[in-house]
């Protein structure tokens, strides 16, 4: 990485006025070089008032359209400002900002398109009860035989990206279960990916929306959209041994 890439964090937000304060501090602490977005999914509590507190990048969504939704917003607008590398998280604290140098690092030496922060490459502390376990072991095998290539952690939100998949994602990226879809979608354009350790936390507030046998249902519904993908054509004018170099905008 050399002094002119640009790199930005892309937080998608939906009423994390409790969490977002202290990660957005710790963002700055730990990557005062790199520019931060919160993209406020049509919060109703004070996310965005918070956001404009700590002074960074904020793009307002007219209502809440979804994760899926949000990300691309965000995907887009660094895009179109001429980020080179992309990092991902998540508005809840899930994903400690002193880890995201290892997956920046990672990024650049490494010939692949996208870094996916896993927690279960190495034992990890990382608590899941024993359905979401499952359910998230079942649609990595699923995946990892789709993709043809192994993935340990295909709902983690914590990604980096570079520049030729954000453009793929700025006009193709999925809304419902954007994790695994989005993985399914970039290989079967041409795109590559590596997983590597990383630490993740408990969030600092709030609880996940998938627990006890709805991780298993989700998962099962995940499965079938990754069926459905696989019958939809890819569009050629994506994919990447046919795209020209990304130095400028689209």
């Amino acid at each position: 990485m050399n002094e002119k890439t640009k790199i930005a964090v892309i937080i998608p937000a939906f009423n994390e006025e409790e969490a977002i304060g202290p990660l957005l501090q710790e963002l700055k602490k730990e990557l005062p070089e790199v520019d931060i977005v919160v993209i406020n999914d049509g919060s109703s509590d004070g996310t965005e008032q918070i956001a404009r507190n700590e002074d960074v990048n904020l793009l307002n969504l007219p209502c809440n359209l979804g994760v899926g939704s949000a990300i691309q917003a965000g995907y887009k607008l660094t895009f179109e400002k001429g980020y080179d590398i992309v990092v991902r998280i998540d508005g809840d604290g899930q994903h400690p900002p002193e880890e995201i140098s290892k997956l920046i690092a990672a990024i650049t030496a490494e010939d692949v398109d996208l870094i996916i922060g896993s927690r279960y490459i190495e034992k990890s502390s990382f608590g899941n009860t024993t359905l979401r376990s499952f359910g998230i072991k079942l649609l990595a095998l699923f995946l990892s035989i789709i993709c043809r290539a192994k993935i340990t952690d295909p709902t983690s939100g914590f990604w980096v990206i570079k520049r030729n998949l954000l453009y793929y994602f700025c006009n193709d990226y999925p809304y419902e279960y954007p994790e695994p879809e989005a993985i399914a979608l970039m290989r079967r354009h041409g795109y590559s990916y590596k997983e590597i350790p990383v630490r993740f936390r408990a969030r600092i507030a709030g609880k996940s929306t998938i627990r006890g046998w709805g991780s298993v249902y989700y998962m099962i519904k995940v499965g079938l959209a990754l069926i459905v993908d696989r019958i939809r054509p890819i569009n050629p004018r994506f994919e990447k041994s046919k795209l020209r170099s990304f130095n400028g905008s689209a």
